[in-house]
């Protein structure tokens, strides 16, 4: 089978499986989370100011800050799709490397920074806030369950940061200015709304294609070990 036939049809088969574990749609703040911080890290590195952080319960976000016009807020604009994609192809590559709790210390060090610094709604703060214990339960109490976690999480991430280019796309289409960051680039190039969402999502199965290739080894290799 074309492996971008099955890289489609794995995720659109994961994303409604997910749908039947109950309480999965709070885990879906994480890919939001990690597009948010995504915005906030490149603030910080072009000595911007990030003034704060919006989590909101539909899993949509917000990232206020204040830095230059030109490449720089293009910059920002551009980081948060293409960072959440990248996280979910890491905590793949991590998976592979069977070094799950990793990924998931890393997840809880990047929610520990965004409730210490920078997110102040009630709803971001608590959400943040329970993702951390949970994960600190899970390592410390369930240290056996922690890869079934891991993998849900991990899942969750990649179905989401393919869909969320999905909305980007449908949005730029038929409210090119309320497309959010491909909006944004919009005003700020030559290009329209609909060109910057299509690559956010070409790039988003792009990362997909390759997690899903690394789980797919790893699980030949534990079927090969499992033979023997």
């Amino acid at each position: 089978m074309n492996k971008w036939l099955k890289t489609i049809l794995f995720l659109a088969g994961s994303a409604l499986l997910t749908r039947f574990i109950p309480f999965s749609s709070l885990f879906r703040n994480l890919d939001t989370m990690i597009h948010e911080f995504g915005h906030a890290l490149v603030t910080l590195l072009l000595s911007g100011r990030v003034l704060r952080i919006e989590l909101y319960a539909d899993h949509s976000g917000v990232t206020y800050s204040a830095i230059g016009a030109g490449v720089k807020a293009m910059a920002v604009s551009l980081a948060g799709y293409p960072l959440a994609s990248l996280f979910s192809l890491l905590l793949f590559y991590l998976y592979r490397k069977e070094q799950h709790r990793w990924g998931l210390m890393l997840a809880s060090t990047v929610a520990l920074i965004m409730l210490l610094l920078y997110v102040r709604g009630s709803f971001g703060m608590l959400w943040l806030s329970g993702f951390i214990l949970l994960n600190i339960a899970v390592m410390m109490l369930l240290p056996k369950f922690s890869k079934y976690y891991y993998l849900f999480l991990a899942f969750l991430t990649l179905e989401e940061s393919v869909a969320g280019t999905l909305v980007l796309v449908t949005a730029s289409i038929f409210s090119p200015s309320g497309a959010g960051d491909a909006a944004n680039l919009a005003r700020m190039t030559p290009l329209p709304a609909i060109l910057w969402a299509l690559l956010f999502m070409l790039f988003s199965l792009l990362c997909a294609k390759w997690a899903l290739g690394l789980f797919f080894q790893k699980e030949s290799l534990r079927s090969k070990a499992g033979s023997r």
